[in-house]
């Protein structure tokens, strides 16, 4: 089977005694495999594998309809990767697999699914296989949100000390939300699920055959607090079966950079590594790229910029954020507070643009941009809200929608992109301004993730924030940081500190705020504050209205071609 993306360095020479790792970055679309010497963080090699089913949103694999917002995976495109891309990566290297010391991987989140005690997933039960809720949950199923809602509003009632960890609000993407959904909708897949489990633990387990939690997402994604997680007073309050959750949910916790097991001898076979090397506690994709580029310490916050954004700072103390993802002791290293904020929409508004809206002769990213940075600041007359996908941080709210105002008979294509870009950028701002109003510095910003490349964007987020951005060094930054781990999991560095600081690398102030520019983005940017507390904080619910009447209409559409459906499997 052909490997999409295989690339090599061919300059760099497999020395003798060197030794290596790999690591494995699972995304949205595709998993890569990275090749890396242990001693200066050089990538030698790298292999990308597409899922097959990718991203399953309109309907299951065998035919059954998902109902709005629903955000599905296939697990077993995941072990596709450890398959194909970590041995391509490893030929493309050209090193003998022998000299590969240890594993690491990481994984969006909360990506999550259902399993039996012995981690097989419920999806690959016969029986359950029709049913939309044994499947892996993407971080960006949705669905859950009122689910979310029920949780916070509780919490706040209860005084839940932990809710304030979050920002106030959990996400309707985290663990919670989505069980209690699982159990409302399908009691029968609640009941047989054993274990809950993110993905970046069931793959660890895959690997090593050793049932593990990282402390990343049990704290982030699992509200796993001062070393417990919520009593099942509270769960059985939301739902007097609910208060099992935690026994699902709970295991070995591992912290970031530790020797979660080592390789089994059937995913030795799998991946053509050596069998008994490390492979180190799972890790989330964002919080493990603040290694690669040199972030652990604190103070400088690291924005992984893909088809969503990620935001994540170590602080020195403790703080409560509004509208924060979370604060985790340890979350992205030892020794400090991991803050997380995030987008939910980034690169997925651009490319929906792209496809959907831009008429033809321009609608690709590069005309688009090549058109838009001809533009002063402010020409285009537009503000938008980068809601397309919900608001993860501040407003944590899923329902809300996107917006552009000002369009009038003279607005064109570049304009609107433009005025997307800009609305993403808007959009960080809101939280490093959070941050910092909370107590919790933000001195300089390390730019990774796909996006990186787009210099207008960049350029942008400069002038915007009003802070030069550092760009690191790697096209890879999120394998890159698995594999450092993997070197700290393997016993080739004390900690993570040191590993960062031998295998991580970052370009410094690659792009500086232009203070003419700065200054009409911050009347820009004023607008924008004003649209996004109307319409997403009571001024008006426009949006929230909106999404309801267009999920019932949906809604009944859905249920009636599953109707349809089920007659005519009755009939077979």
């Amino acid at each position: 089977m052909p490997i999409e993306g295989v690339e090599a360095n061919m300059d760099l020479v497999d020395g003798a005694g060197e030794r290596y790792v790999v690591g494995v970055d699972f995304g949205t679309l595709s998993g890569r495999a990275l090749v890396v010497r242990v001693g200066d963080g050089a990538e030698l090699g790298t292999a990308v594998h597409e899922y097959r089913d990718g991203v399953i949103s309109a309907a299951l694999p065998g035919g059954r309809p998902l109902p709005p917002d629903w955000a599905l995976q296939n697990p077993e495109d995941y072990r596709d990767v450890l398959r194909h891309a970590v041995p391509a990566a490893v030929s493309a290297a050209g090193v003998d697999p022998a000299a590969i010391v240890g594993i690491g991987v990481d994984f969006t989140a909360c990506t999550v699914l259902p399993t039996f005690a012995d981690g097989t997933p419920l999806c690959e039960d016969p029986e359950l296989r029709n049913r939309p809720h044994s499947w892996v949950k993407l971080w960006k199923h949705h669905a859950a949100q009122p689910h979310a809602d029920r949780i916070n509003a509780l919490a706040h009632e209860r005084a839940e000390p932990w809710i304030g960890r979050y920002g106030g609000k959990l996400s309707a993407e985290w663990q919670f939300a989505k069980g209690l959904q699982i159990l409302a909708e399908d009691p029968e897949v609640y009941h047989r699920t054993e274990r809950f489990i993110e993905a970046a633990d069931w793959i660890v387990w895959q690997l090593s055959g050793t049932e593990t939690r990282n402390v990343c997402t049990a704290g982030y994604k699992g509200v796993r607090q001062d070393g417990r997680y919520p009593s099942e007073g509270f769960l059985t309050a939301l739902n007097p079966d609910f208060g099992d959750f935690v026994a699902k949910l709970d295991g070995p916790l591992m912290p970031l950079g530790a020797r979660a097991g080592v390789l089994t001898a059937r995913a030795a076979a799998w991946t053509g590594l050596p069998e008994g090397i490390a492979v180190a506690a799972g890790n989330v994709d964002a919080h493990v790229t603040a290694a690669a580029a040199r972030a652990v310490e604190p103070g400088r916050l690291v924005a992984i910029m893909g088809t969503s954004t990620c935001h994540v700072v170590n602080g020195t103390h403790l703080a409560e954020v509004a509208g924060m993802c979370g604060v985790v002791d340890g979350g992205i290293s030892p020794g400090a507070w991991g803050y997380e904020a995030g987008q939910s929409g980034v690169g997925d508004i651009f490319g929906w643009f792209v496809e959907h809206a831009a008429p033809a002769g321009v609608a690709s990213h590069e005309r688009l941009t090549e058109l838009a940075a001809r533009q002063p600041v402010g020409a285009h007359g537009l503000v938008a809200l980068d809601w397309w996908n919900g608001n993860r941080s501040l407003l944590v709210n899923h329902d809300l929608s996107g917006m552009i105002v000002g369009m009038t008979l003279a607005t064109r294509p570049e304009d609107i992109y433009r005025a997307l870009l800009e609305s993403t950028a808007y959009g960080t701002r809101m939280i490093i301004e959070a941050f910092v109003e909370a107590g919790v510095a933000v001195n300089d910003l390390v730019i990774a993730g796909g996006l990186a490349s787009n210099e207008l964007l960049m350029q942008i987020y400069a002038d915007v924030t009003n802070r030069p951005l550092n760009m690191i060094a790697s096209a890879q930054g999120p394998a890159l940081g698995s594999a450092i781990h993997a070197a700290v999991a393997a016993g080739e560095y004390p900690s993570i500190h040191e590993a960062s600081r031998a295998m991580g690398r970052v370009h410094e102030a690659v792009y500086r705020p232009d203070p003419g520019r700065a200054r009409v983005y911050d009347a820009l940017y004023a607008e924008y504050r004003t649209l996004h507390d109307h319409f997403g904080r009571g001024g008006d619910d426009v949006m929230l209205r909106l999404r309801a009447i267009r999920n019932a209409a949906v809604g009944t559409t859905t249920t009636t071609t599953a109707t349809h459906q089920a007659t005519l499997e009755v009939v077979a």
